[in-house]
C-alpha cells in the first residue's frame, strides 16, 4: 500500500512539474512574441532625443540636423529635449533611468561619456554599463580662441605671452573638454592662468567679447561669427587637419607643438538593454543620414565632422576614450573630485 501511495505522489509531482514547465514555456513564447511585435511596430509615438546642453550650442545643432530626417525615416517626430547641467551628467542620468524601448535617445558628447566619469569619483551612472551604444556621429571642430587684447596671433606667440604675464589671463570654459584641454596645454607649457567656468559656451560669449575673459577653447558654432567680425581671434585647431570654416588656422602639429590628447566626439546612445533589432535599425538609419551629402554640407557649415559607426565600434571607442581621458587628467595635474 505504501508503495502505491508513493508512486501516486510521484506521478502527481511529475504532472505538476510538466504543467509548470509548459506554463513557463508559454509565457516565454508569449513575451517573445509581444517583444517582437513591439520592435516591429516601433515607433508608434514621437521619439525623444535628449541633448545635454542648452539650445544653440554645437551639440544641440548637430542633434537638430539629425532629428528631422531621422523622424522622416522612422515615420514619427523626433523631438529635442534639452537637459543642460553638470556637463552632460544630468542628461546622462535621465537617459540611463529611462525605459530601453527606443523612445528616449541620448545625443551624448565626450563630456558625459569621457570627461565626467574620469573627473568625478562618485558617479550616478556608468558610461559603459548603463547605455546601449547606437552609433558615433562625429567630431566637433575645437579651437583655441583669444581676445584681441592678447598680443598673439599664433600658438607659440600665445604661449610666450602667457609665460611673460603669469596670472594675468583669465580663461573661460563651457564644458569639461575645455577644462582638460586648457589644463593639459598649461601644464605642458608652464602657463599660469585664472579659470572662470561657465555652464556652456554660449553663456561665456558676452564676457569673452567684453574682454573679461581673454582665452577659451571652444567649438566654432559659438565663436565663428565673432572671429569673422574681428572681435575674437582663433590661433589653433585641435582637429587633425585644418577646418574649412577657418582654413587660415593651423593645427597643433603645424604650430610646432604636440597634439593634445582629448577628442571632442559625440554619439547616439539609448538606455542599457535595448533590443538588438531596435538598436540595429536606429544605427542603420542614423548612418544613412550621416552619409547624405546635404547633411555633410550642413555639418561642415557648423564645423562638425560627421562620421557614423556600428554599435560595437562605438562601445569600443567609449572604453578607449575613458582610458585616454584618465591618463590625460593625470598628465594635466587634475584630480578627480
Amino acid at each position: 500500500m505504501s508503495h502505491q501511495i508513493s508512486s501516486l505522489r510521484n506521478g502527481k509531482a511529475c504532472v505538476c512539474r510538466f504543467f509548470t514547465l509548459l506554463f513557463l514555456v508559454f509565457n516565454f513564447l508569449t513575451a517573445t512574441h509581444v517583444a517582437a511585435e513591439s520592435v516591429n511596430a516601433y515607433p508608434s509615438r514621437p521619439v525623444r532625443l535628449v541633448v545635454p546642453f542648452p539650445p544653440g550650442g554645437s551639440a544641440d545643432i548637430v542633434a537638430r540636423v539629425i532629428a528631422k530626417p531621422l523622424g522622416e525615416l522612422l515615420g514619427q517626430t523626433v523631438f529635442i529635449d534639452n537637459r543642460p547641467g553638470a556637463d552632460g551628467a544630468i542628461a546622462a542620468e535621465y537617459v540611463a533611468q529611462a525605459e530601453p524601448d527606443g523612445y528616449t535617445l541620448f545625443m551624448a558628447t565626450y563630456g558625459a561619456m569621457s570627461a565626467v566619469p574620469t573627473l568625478h569619483k562618485h558617479m550616478r551612472y556608468d558610461a559603459v554599463a548603463d547605455f546601449t551604444p547606437i552609433t558615433a556621429t562625429g567630431k566637433f571642430a575645437f579651437f583655441l580662441f583669444v581676445h584681441p587684447s592678447v598680443q598673439a596671433h599664433t600658438l607659440p606667440e600665445f604661449i610666450e605671452f602667457a609665460r611673460q604675464h603669469p596670472g594675468l589671463l583669465n580663461y573661460g570654459t563651457g564644458n569639461t573638454g575645455a577644462i582638460v584641454a586648457t589644463a593639459e596645454l598649461s601644464a605642458a607649457n608652464k602657463i599660469q592662468m585664472t579659470h572662470v567656468p561657465y555652464k556652456g559656451e554660449v553663456l561665456a560669449m558676452n564676457d569673452f567679447l567684453a574682454g573679461r575673459i581673454q582665452v577659451m577653447f571652444a567649438t566654432s558654432a559659438n565663436a565663428l561669427p565673432w572671429v569673422q567680425q574681428g572681435k575674437l581671434r582663433a590661433v589653433v585647431t585641435l582637429l587633425d587637419k585644418r577646418s574649412p570654416l577657418l582654413p587660415g588656422v593651423p593645427t597643433m602639429a603645424e604650430s610646432g607643438l604636440p597634439h593634445l590628447h582629448i577628442v571632442p566626439w559625440s554619439g547616439v546612445f539609448g538606455p542599457a538593454k535595448m533590443p538588438v533589432q531596435l538598436t540595429s535599425r536606429l544605427s542603420v538609419a542614423i548612418n544613412e543620414i550621416l552619409n547624405r551629402p546635404d547633411i555633410q554640407a550642413e555639418f561642415a557649415r557648423e564645423g562638425f565632422e560627421g562620421a557614423g559607426s556600428s554599435p560595437e565600434a562605438l562601445q569600443a571607442y567609449v572604453k578607449d576614450q575613458l582610458n585616454v581621458w584618465g591618463r590625460t587628467i593625470q598628465l594635466a595635474g587634475l584630480k578627480p573630485e
